[in-house]
């Protein structure tokens, strides 16, 4: 069995702040009492997974939620910056967009996404992708 859910922490990397509470109200309602960090784009969460600019640094084990369309850095651009950094390259990020568009997608596999979902999909009910969440880190032995 993989890591335990209250070992892992959950990096949402999104700029709106309503898709980001209702991510950590569906973790809080599929039982996950893990440590949830928000940043509002790319580099500020380059800032926590480094520990630079004031921000604790995250440590690993760790699950990151990604936006594509951001301010500063978008989805794109962080997942490039974390596959340069050696320390981070073994990150484990789900994209959670808007965008359906069938070049993202490409390119977000391209740079090793473990997963493409689509906020549109989930509707206003987030705990499908909690569920989702919770059993691939009871299954999958994540990067420390």
């Amino acid at each position: 069995m993989g890591a335990q859910p209250e070992k892992v922490s959950v990096l949402v990397v999104d700029d709106d702040d309503l898709d980001a509470m209702a991510v950590q109200r569906a973790l809080k309602s599929v039982g996950l009492t893990n440590s949830y960090i928000r940043a509002r784009d790319g580099i500020e969460a380059l800032e926590f997974l480094r520990g630079k600019n004031g921000c604790e640094q995250i440590r690993k084990p760790l699950l990151v939620l990604l936006d594509i369309n951001m301010p500063r850095l978008d989805g794109h651009g962080f997942l490039e910056e974390i596959s340069k950094d050696i320390d981070l390259a073994d990150t484990v990020v789900f994209v959670l967009t808007t965008s359906n568009d069938a070049m993202d997608r490409e390119a977000i596999y391209e740079k090793r996404a473990a997963g493409y979902i689509i906020k549109s999909d989930l509707g206003s009910n987030y705990n499908d992708l909690a569920e989702m969440l919770k059993n691939y880190w009871n299954i999958v032995s994540l990067p420390s």
